[in-house]
């Protein structure tokens, strides 16, 4: 009988159900449902319908028991930082804010960047959990009595139990990277009640308990509620079929993550200053990593250009152009700009290049600066640990981009090992297989991707690497 595990995946444009299934010893992945995300506009904030979500969380579990391949649990994963606030009655205190509005502005220098950075080993960013919570209103914090990250909230709907899971609550520049436990100076420093935060996080791995009774009645089925690496670059990374600690790892959607695990975290003043972070991962591990705008940047120009063209058609388009400038794409101007198109040539003519003159010169100028990006943090990175590295594994939906991964291998030298496509749902579904048993550990689960997943090979075809 095949084992099933249902990882639940949300990302911030699309979320999917990913039934994981071991058979024979071989591991496997199938899509059973998929549905839209997207910010909304609320009171003059851009916000997450959580409502919605979860509407499409139980029809995804309802098409698991239609199809007859009822998992033995479920986890959520979902991007970082944003959280809900709870009153003493679970009632929302509050909407929940997306991480790319811009109410963080007026508080950010109200601590000190170096100072945070010592604490916590997170990187200043507008978004980060701490600066949205000290830009919450007071009377809302007043009225809160728990803070819930949105997959910690999706498990509490699912499980009935309250908790904040680690690799999550790792990227909220709240914990002491030391005890990775809440910090209490961090949280005074920022006028944020300690009630929010109860107990330490939980580790990915632990069982929360089974689907609360009006939610097996719901979907048709019970299952236990099992805690993945629920913010999703902790899954991604989980999904890396490497082979050595030689290698640097790119979890690329929505954002790129590129980066590597380390057993500490490194709190330089170079890795500060070089914009690295340390979130937490799987057993005890820290990513070490650079936030990079990522895919965020193509999605956008698609939708400008009036989604006449396929990722793929962006790609040709791009590889067929000739045109030399980048921009920084790690810069915040393409957070959330009013058009990513505009934003892109405004940056571009103050470094006074010439604007791309068709979407083919667009789309190669994000491409080639994401690739360029890469190899600079890649060196940042040699620098800042003192170790040469000798391959690129991507994992996440930019590792399907053929132009992008090819440039990525001219420009950083290295070759590039591209896939799985599925890297975040793929660790979330691992996770849980290993703590039901199922498979023996991080490092049997890596043997076993590299075995039943495919993985393409780049190597450089021109440039060399500085």
């Amino acid at each position: 009988m095949p084992v099933y595990t249902l990882a639940i995946d949300i990302g911030a444009s699309s979320g999917r159900h990913i039934l994981g299934c071991v058979q024979d010893g071989k591991l496997t992945l199938e899509e059973v449902y998929r549905f839209p995300n997207g910010m909304v506009n609320r009171d003059g904030h851009l916000c997450w319908n959580l409502d919605e979500l979860w509407t499409d969380i139980l029809e995804g579990m309802k098409k698991c028991k239609a199809l007859g391949k009822i998992p033995l649990s479920v986890g959520v994963d979902t991007w970082g930082v944003d959280y809900v606030l709870l009153d003493a009655e679970d009632r929302m205190v509050g909407d929940s804010i997306a991480y790319r509005d811009s109410r963080t502005s007026a508080v950010m220098d109200n601590l000190s960047d170096q100072w945070l950075y010592k604490h916590t080993g997170i990187m200043r960013q507008p978004f980060n959990t701490v600066y949205q919570l000290m830009a919450t209103p007071a009377r809302m914090l007043a009225q809160a009595e728990r803070c819930l990250f949105v997959p910690d909230y999706f498990h509490f709907l699912l499980s009935g139990v309250k908790a904040n899971e680690y690799t999550e609550a790792s990227t909220s520049g709240l914990l002491s990277v030391k005890t990775r436990a809440w910090d209490a100076e961090v949280l005074a420093a920022a006028g944020i009640p300690e009630r929010l935060f109860p107990q330490p996080p939980l580790q990915p791995g632990t069982r929360l308990g089974e689907l609360r009774a009006d939610v097996a009645d719901a979907v048709g089925f019970s299952c236990d509620v099992v805690l993945p690496a629920s913010h999703d670059t902790g899954s991604a990374f989980m999904a890396v079929p490497a082979l050595d600690d030689r290698a640097v790892t790119l979890s690329s959607g929505t954002w790129s993550l590129l980066g590597v695990e380390n057993d500490e975290p490194i709190v330089t003043d170079a890795a500060r200053n070089a914009g690295f972070t340390n979130e937490g991962g799987y057993s005890g591990k820290i990513r070490f990593l650079r936030n990079i705008m990522g895919m965020w940047m193509m999605q956008c120009l698609r939708r400008e250009t009036g989604n006449r063209y396929s990722f793929e058609e962006m790609a040709t388009l791009a590889e067929q152009a000739a045109y030399a400038p980048v921009v920084d794409v790690s810069d915040n101007r393409f957070l959330a700009p009013a058009s990513m198109t505009d934003e892109v040539k405004a940056a571009l003519r103050e470094a006074g290049a010439p604007e791309p003159a068709d979407h083919g010169e667009l789309f190669r100028c994000v491409l080639h600066s994401l690739a360029c990006k890469y190899a600079q943090d890649i060196r940042s990175l040699e620098a800042i640990t003192g170790k040469p590295y000798a391959a690129l594994h991507i994992v996440g939906g930019g590792s399907q981009n053929r132009v992008l991964n090819q440039w990525t291998a001219d420009e950083t030298g290295l070759p590039v090992y591209a896939g799985p496509g599925e890297g975040t749902a793929l660790g979330n579904v691992i996770a849980q297989l290993i703590a039901q048993g199922e498979i023996a550990g991080l490092a049997k689960a890596r043997a076993m991707i590299r075995r039943d997943f495919a993985v393409q090979t780049y190597h450089k075809m021109k440039g060399n690497r500085e």
